[in-house]
């Protein structure tokens, strides 16, 4: 009897699981309430953050059983002999301009520096040649970082920002034909200097809940009645602001009176705004660990601005948020990646050759098994830094918008080089603590925490890009079970949430 019990049973879950139609009538809505009331409901700008990018090979780094005959198929990249000849001529005549020592006493490049940068398209390595851009590919722009770090920190981060997520990368997916014309050309040539300013100082990681507001209204532009936005802010660490000459601006919508819609407060809008339009305060300076690049805090009070000034113009008002999280991954992927892997490839370099020639008890101390350990771990971190470098800039080269690998790269690579300079300055001993002109490792090791904490600090892109965006999107189901939690429609969240659940319970 509990044989034949039990085998009924067995049977009843069998067709219940294989017949949708009886499984979705009698099992899946069960499964659906349950589900909805553990998970936390999803926010918009939560779920652009989560969708954002594309997987990569990195779908198959978590599902446990990576194809690598995939990854080592993926060709070798390769710079052209256009972007050969820059790096080998005017990135070199650049690196001439500075000496790192220098920069750091007089806090700021040298004028020369910043000419050269500007007239020879430094800051338009990714502004397409119909603009006057170079069209630089990622590799190449991941190569022009990476040299100019090993020379000085400030002239690699002043060439590095215009280049990552900011105003031309904005413009170039998301802007109108004439401000594509306008600022495109002015922006490749040096005429204008970028910043964009997001993080305030009540939103840092949480950069969705930045309180600054734009009110749509109307207002006076140029003598005429204008449709625009009367826009309050308060942002700081933004890098390239004390001299930018355009600021990219994010911020949240307000559209009290419905002029634009009926949706009153339509979400993050991103503009650019003249660094000399009226109201706008900019040009104080902070000083991340004495490093010489420009960085500092913005602000404005009701500051009126055309709605043309918004990037997209007026249909792309509430969509900065996905603007944003769509272009981080490409910038990510390149500009921590590089920095840091040129400062290694400086660190391993002097430190070797000053363990060659320092003598200690008539030896040279590269000898001495405990420096040997040292050096070994500084040239295998340095390998697997540059490996994981040249494989983000790929990704990028591919098309891909590397949001999960981006982010395994920055956090590997920077607590690589922590570990590295550590090593280093071990090894330096005396000579690593006293600060001047023949120490190249001191600044280095007192501006590692910059790298460390800026375009998502290390331990939040560990535990919430990392192991939280990355394991949900690169799994063919979980994202799919959140997504048809969330739809409101519900018959189409029940026959979504049966596939993706059953699914799921066969994947495993």
């Amino acid at each position: 009897m509990l044989l034949t019990i039990l085998l009924v049973a067995v049977v009843g879950l069998i067709v219940l699981s294989t017949v949708p139609p009886l499984r979705r009538a009698l099992v899946t809505p069960r499964l659906l309430a349950l589900f909805k009331r553990i998970l936390p409901q999803m926010s918009s700008t939560e779920r652009d953050a989560l969708e954002a990018g594309t997987t990569w090979w990195d779908a198959d780094l978590f599902s446990g059983q990576p194809d690598w005959p995939k990854l080592l198929a993926v060709p070798k990249p390769a710079l052209t002999a256009e972007e050969r000849h820059f790096l080998d001529h005017e990135v070199e005549r650049l690196c001439e301009l500075v000496d790192d020592w220098q920069t750091q006493q007089d806090n700021d490049l040298p004028p020369a520096a910043w000419a050269f940068m500007k007239s020879q398209g430094f800051l338009g390595m990714i502004i397409p040649k119909r603009y006057g851009g170079k069209q630089f590919s990622a590799l190449m722009h991941s190569q022009v970082v990476m040299k100019l770090s090993s020379r000085c920190s400030a002239l690699a981060v002043s060439v590095m920002v215009p280049n990552s997520l900011g105003p031309a990368e904005l413009l170039l997916h998301y802007g109108t034909e004439a401000q594509k014309e306008y600022y495109l050309p002015r922006l490749a040539n040096g005429s204008e200097v970028p910043c964009f300013a997001l993080t305030s100082p009540y939103a840092g990681s949480d950069a969705a809940a930045i309180p600054d507001l734009g009110v749509v209204c109307m207002g006076e532009h140029e003598g005429r009645a204008t449709l625009g936005l009367r826009v309050t802010w308060a942002k700081r660490y933004i890098t390239l602001a004390p001299v930018a000459t355009l600021l990219g601006l994010a911020f949240q919508t307000s559209d009290p009176g419905h002029l634009l819609s009926a949706v009153a407060a339509p979400g993050i809008t991103c503009a650019l705004i003249p660094a000399d339009h009226a109201g706008v305060v900019i040009g104080r300076r902070h000083h991340p660990l004495n490093a010489a690049f420009q960085n500092g805090p913005t602000s404005g009070t009701e500051v009126f601005i055309p709605i043309d000034w918004v990037i997209g113009g007026q249909p792309q008002v509430g969509k900065g948020w996905r603007m944003l999280m769509e272009c981080l991954a490409a910038g990510r992927a390149i500009s921590l990646p590089s920095s840091s892997v040129g400062m290694a490839k400086m660190a391993v370099r002097g430190t070797s050759a000053y363990a060659a020639v320092r003598r200690q008890f008539n030896t040279p101390i590269g000898k001495f098994e405990g420096v040997q350990e040292a050096l070994a771990r500084m040239g295998a971190n340095l390998y697997l830094m540059d490996a994981a470098r040249t494989l983000a800039a790929r990704a990028v080269d591919l098309g891909e918008k590397p949001a999960v690998i981006s982010a395994i790269v920055k956090y590997h690579v920077t607590e690589r080089g922590r570990a590295l300079v550590n090593d280093g300055m071990d090894i330096l001993g005396g000579k690593g603590i006293c600060a001047g002109p023949g120490n190249f490792l001191a600044s280095a090791y007192q501006q590692i925490p910059i790298a460390i904490t800026v375009e998502g600090a290390n331990i939040l892109t560990r535990s919430l890009i990392i192991f939280g965006q990355g394991a949900i999107r690169a799994h063919p189901y979980v994202l799919k079970e959140m997504a048809a939690v969330g739809e409101p429609d519900g018959r189409k969240a029940l026959h979504d949430f049966d596939k993706a659940f059953f699914g799921h319970l066969g994947f495993v």
